[in-house]
């Protein structure tokens, strides 16, 4: 299939699954618009502000978005760009696509990439207003992104169950990575999915695929000798083992060494049928240790969980409170 020249990105999947340094692969490979950010526009613009077809919400958004680090990393002219957004912007489609339109006219390039993890929940909403978007989702093993989340915090259980924070944070990799699946089979060909694994050990060869879904020529050693941002830089969590040197940055399959063989077989009994789903082999020794109706119960009350914060976020007021990182705790970053 001929891809538009111009078609927008968008890089999507679960969080620590390697999200940025696709993104940042994809900007170094040149001809795209340098944006060092996430566009926060679905999980963070709409929810505090509503339908931005109203002018008053386009008023407010603006307001609050010209005093964030999300505007001043874009290099534009206050002045004009509210201008273009209070005559032009509709909806987050239009939002976004003024603003990477000026950030790409600004720096003289043709196209234009979106980088946000928490895109992967709105692809048909993104779709049907941005009708030529692409999207690839980067899916990681789960083993080692729960044991990311885990180490991070980031996912919190429900109050009182902390002893089960790593398997929370498999049932949310899980979770995420369904969705966007479930999402991405709506939208046929202008979807595509890729193993995070699969840019580390084979890089020419899945950039190749890649840059031939984009339309685009992602070379991968001309992506090394650009480097921007997390292709110079491993945003990783082990900062000691965090360096691109031949033969001494290897994350993966890091779980094997973080995780105790009973935290390993309990992980590997709750994400199992996805791991085995996606052609990721398991390894830890299958024993009854673990109860399978305990991690029944435990994945469907967080899949509940997880299902009912994003509904809230995404068509209540309380979306605003949902949010990680509203835009005002952003502000004077």
């Amino acid at each position: 299939m001929i891809r538009a020249s111009n078609a927008p990105v968008f890089i999507v999947g679960c969080h620590r699954s390697g999200t940025s340094y696709l993104y940042h692969s994809i900007l170094s490979s040149g001809d795209f618009a340098v944006y060092r950010s996430d566009s926060g526009v679905w999980d963070r613009v709409i929810p505090m502000f509503g339908d931005l077809s109203v002018l008053r919400n386009r008023k407010r958004m603006i307001k609050v978005w010209l005093r964030s680090k999300l505007f001043r990393r874009t290099g534009l002219d206050a002045e004009q760009i509210e201008s273009k957004i209070l005559a032009e912007c509709r909806n987050g489609g239009d939002f976004l696509r003024i603003v990477m339109v000026e950030i790409a006219r600004i720096q003289n390039v043709n196209r234009w990439a979106a980088w946000a993890p928490d895109n992967i929940f709105y692809i048909p909403k993104i779709k049907r207003e941005l009708p030529n978007a692409l999207f690839i989702h980067i899916i990681r093993d789960g083993r080692d992104v729960a044991t990311v989340l885990d180490k991070k915090g980031w996912i919190k259980p429900l109050p009182g169950d902390r002893r089960h924070s790593l398997l929370v944070a498999g049932v949310y990799w899980e979770w995420m990575v369904r969705r966007g699946r479930e999402h991405g089979r709506r939208i046929g060909p202008d979807y595509i999915e890729v193993r995070y694994e699969d840019l580390i050990s084979r890089p020419h060869e899945t950039f190749a695929l890649l840059g031939n879904f984009i339309g685009h020529d992602l070379d991968y050693d001309h992506i090394k000798q650009i480097g921007i941002g997390t292709v110079a830089d491993p945003n990783s969590t082990f900062k000691v083992e965090s360096t691109f040197q031949e033969g001494q940055f290897n994350p993966v399959g890091r779980w094997k060494k973080k995780l105790s063989p009973f935290q390993a077989e309990k992980l590997e009994n709750l994400i199992g049928p996805m791991l085995d789903e996606l052609s990721y082999p398991r390894e830890a020794p299958n024993s009854h240790s673990a109860s399978h109706l305990e991690l029944a119960i435990l994945r469907r009350l967080y899949f509940s969980y997880f299902d009912s914060r994003l509904w809230l976020k995404s068509n209540t007021p309380l979306g605003r409170f949902a949010s990680k990182q509203p835009l005002e705790l952003i502000e004077q970053s």
